[in-house]
């Protein structure tokens, strides 16, 4: 059974114990309304459907039959003809939530009498929409449901349908392996049928067929739902794990989890991760990292906004943060990229000048965080640990803790390459291990800036080779972070030398003496 099967299920469910009113959250009306259907078949209901411009109608009615001066129209009388129906019967109330924000009493108690005198009657009102604004007084009379997405075998038969509607046209074909169709399905998810059915079409009108060169147009439709919901941003997997210098231990347990969504890792019983939070100094390659797991593991990711979460509005922070994770849960399997969260989250351990919303978001994100079920890998990065709730750290809300330290001199060696090698510079040609000493106490991104600074100098010098002395003179020239910020960088390897694993170990311990096993 999946997903939309159970859920549909529970709302038979709800609707046989008579449960008044039921609201199903959902952007996709017509499945909620098929599945409404469904339902009223089995239990021999009649159904109504109400919306704002046709008012109160029966479903089996034609459209557009009824007059558009229907009275019922207005919800409040709607409301009223519901109550006082007599005989069994399924309400659908469309888009019923911008009533209930206004927190109409005459409403609010039309619902609750509804709610008190429903039971053994037969009649239960549905709520359909895609948000729900419900006022104190409703919370203990309104089951919420929230009804998924179209899953593996919806975007199937999607296919199919296509390929059926096409199949007397010649100048179109759908010409897809096993394999091709199951990353076409794979790629899908967190689309609607509508946005995968219009996805679909428009790359067969464009190209006259669907091969797997036309995947890159469908995950276009994905970055273009990501940037309508504001939160969110969508970076393109440009970093590779090979383009970080060092943090071997992290990039071990990185890799070692590449195909945690697989169904093969299911199979085997492993849990998909939950997340990672990243500790340490400015400028060592923390987020560098997160862009890398992208690259590394075949996976969108999202960048989340948290400023753009804030809203002045009673509620407004709290329903924006939601929206955020239900887009990132509908593009799932993905990585939700949570930058600098300790200036996000900071200094909520007491009353806050925000009234509270700061702590209230926080409260949101780390419920979601504790029980989430979506395949999403938050990866969070922190610079100042003294800032961060303790609830953040508990155990649990993230895999793992890492710390970045400052690079070592065999990392700023393999950092200089990188760099070196990314401007064109065979790095064979310069003595690395000096470099590297001349960079002590540096992080990647002031090596990084002292190899750009003596590109200058060269430039500027008739444009001649860049030299060891460029770039040495570049560093002696550079005051680092590790200097200016010593007390505050000292307090913070402190703190995670027994809290946090270290990124940069480059030989575990030794914790057994038994063999390793082999395959």
């Amino acid at each position: 059974m999946n997903d939309a099967s159970r859920q549909i299920k529970n709302i038979e469910i709800l609707i046989r114990s008579h449960c008044p009113i039921i609201a199903v959250l959902s952007p996709e009306e017509p499945r909620v309304l098929a599945a409404v259907e469904q339902i009223g078949r089995r239990l021999e209901r009649r159904i109504f459907h109400w919306s704002c411009l046709s008012g109160l109608a029966d479903a089996a009615d034609a459209a557009g039959a009824e007059p558009p001066d229907n009275p019922t129209a207005d919800p409040l009388a709607a409301l009223q003809e519901i109550v006082y129906f007599d005989g069994p019967g399924l309400f659908v109330l469309k888009d019923f939530h911008p009533f209930l924000a206004q927190s109409d009493p005459k409403i609010i108690r039309l619902l609750r009498e509804f709610s008190q005198k429903a039971a053994g009657t037969g009649k239960t009102v549905i709520l359909t929409g895609s948000t729900l604004n419900l006022p104190p007084d409703l919370e203990k009379d309104v089951a919420v449901i929230d009804f998924p997405l179209p899953g593996r075998a919806e975007f199937e038969a999607l296919l199919d349908s296509l390929a059926r509607q096409i199949a007397a046209t010649p100048r179109l074909s759908i010409d897809l392996s096993e394999a091709a169709r199951a990353d076409f399905v794979k790629a899908s998810h967190g689309l609607t049928l509508t946005e995968a059915k219009s996805a679909f079409t428009k790359a067969l009108m464009r190209n006259g067929c669907l091969t797997p060169e036309q995947l890159p147009e469908l995950l276009e439709e994905k970055k273009s739902l990501i940037r309508k919901s504001g939160y969110l941003e969508y970076y393109d997997p440009e970093v590779a794990i090979s383009d970080i210098g060092g943090l071997e231990n992290l990039k071990l347990w990185l890799t070692k989890r590449k195909e945690v969504f697989s169904d093969q890792a299911a199979a085997f019983g492993l849990p998909a991760p939950r997340g990672v939070l990243l500790l340490g100094v400015q400028g060592c390659g923390k987020s560098v990292c997160v862009k890398a797991v992208s690259s590394l593991w075949g996976l969108p990711l999202l960048r989340l906004d948290i400023g753009r979460v804030f809203d002045a509005r009673v509620g407004g922070s709290e329903e924006n943060i939601r929206r955020a994770i239900g887009v990132a849960e509908r593009i799932a399997p993905c990585i939700l990229w949570i930058d600098e969260i300790d200036k996000a989250f900071g200094g909520q351990g007491g009353d806050s000048s925000d009234g509270g919303i700061a702590r209230r978001v926080l409260g949101t994100f780390l419920t979601w965080l504790g029980e989430k079920q979506s395949p999403v890998f938050v990866a969070a990065t922190a610079n100042n640990i003294a800032s961060l709730p303790s609830e953040l750290l508990r155990k649990g809300r993230f895999d793992e803790i890492f710390f970045v330290d400052l690079p070592n001199e065999q990392e700023r060696q393999n950092i200089l390459a990188i760099h070196l090698r990314r401007r064109g510079r065979d790095p064979e040609g310069y003595n690395l291990a000096a470099l590297a000493r001349a960079t002590d106490g540096f992080s990647g991104a002031e090596i990084e800036q002292a190899v750009i600074s003596g590109l200058f100098g060269a430039f500027y010098d008739n444009a001649r080779e860049l030299s060891e002395w460029d770039m040495t003179m570049a560093a002696a020239e550079t005051v680092p972070l590790s200097k200016t910020m010593r007390e505050e960088i000292d307090a913070l390897r402190q703190w995670c030398h027994s809290r946090a694993r270290p990124a940069s170990e480059t030989r575990l311990r030794q914790v057994s003496r038994l063999a390793r096993p082999t395959a």
